[in-house]
């Protein structure tokens, strides 16, 4: 039987490898739809702010964890590479506070109710962006393929 630390660890893991599937499958001109009228966050715009929202935590509930992970302009529509290599620093970097807060290491403060809170809240937080870039992209006429619509909810496959 895995061990309470190595589920947590793979099912951030899974959230992850989910965020990145996505934004593999983005087309150049996917990663520049937007439904706003006003200039606000479009798909590129989703990605960065998923980033700086666990850059945000990483560095009130650990900051060492903070070290290196770059701040994003989710204004400024980062190319996929930017957001892929922003996303391979924060990925690591989250897992290793889930772990650290779930073996009550100090200087790792995850939410007062728990590890399995924490994990929820990002994986709530980044599922949620994950419907508003899927929305934006078939409201756009970018619908991705079933396949991979189908495979972000495959958790076993991934």
């Amino acid at each position: 039987m895995t061990s309470d630390a190595d589920q947590l660890a793979e099912a951030w893991a899974t959230n992850c490898r989910i965020n990145r599937l996505l934004l593999d499958t983005i087309t150049d001109e996917g990663m520049d739809c937007t439904l706003s009228k006003r200039g606000g966050r479009g798909v590129a715009g989703e990605f960065a702010h998923v980033h700086n929202i666990r850059l945000a935590h990483l560095e009130k509930r650990a900051k060492h964890l903070a070290v290196g992970v770059p701040k994003l302009s989710p204004s400024d529509h980062p190319p996929k590479q930017e957001l892929i290599s922003a996303l391979d620093a924060s990925d690591p970097a989250i897992a290793e506070l889930l772990l650290a807060v779930a073996d009550a290491k100090p200087k790792h403060r995850g939410f007062r109710k728990g590890i399995f809170t924490t994990l929820s809240y990002f994986i709530a937080h980044e599922a949620h962006h994950r419907g508003r870039i899927l929305l934006t992209l078939k409201v756009s006429g970018h619908t991705l393929d079933r396949n991979t619509q189908m495979a972000i909810w495959a958790w076993d496959q991934l």
